[in-house]
């Protein structure tokens, strides 16, 4: 569905298992190169220093190059319960499609799973979303 949505608004989108991921925060920040980043195939690598990661408390790297390439571990599987949908937009308009596409995440799965999504658009001046337990 979130690779669906990624096309029609042209908006890299991730999706990730909230329950493999070690807070207390995930950090989107340069890669020191010590972070662990595992692969589909379950190779473990190790992100250059200064690439753009998403990583957790515990030094694992659950995206990298933005969210070009996500981790296997902690991509969406069928013992997920919780996600979190990560979408990004730099070029002119990109605030808009965000919104947009958060919007139509949304929906959809309000529209088939039983769910009350939280969402919001970071920003230089709001840069954190804090989400449930």
């Amino acid at each position: 569905m979130c690779n669906a949505i990624s096309v029609a608004y042209a908006v890299p989108v991730v999706v990730l298992d909230i329950d493999r991921i070690v807070g207390p925060a995930l950090e989107v920040r340069y890669a020191r190169g010590d972070e662990h980043y595992t692969t589909f195939g379950g190779d473990i690598e190790h992100p250059r220093p200064g690439e753009v990661t998403f990583t957790d408390s515990a030094g694992r790297a659950h995206a990298r190059r933005w969210t070009n390439r996500q981790s296997g571990h902690s991509a969406v599987g069928e013992s997920t319960v919780r996600i979190l949908v990560v979408a990004e937009a730099m070029h002119d308009g990109g605030v808009e499609a965000v919104a947009e596409l958060l919007k139509t995440v949304a929906a959809e799965l309000a529209a088939h799973w039983p769910s009350e999504p939280a969402a919001a658009v970071l920003t230089p001046s709001a840069p954190t979303f804090v989400f449930g337990e």
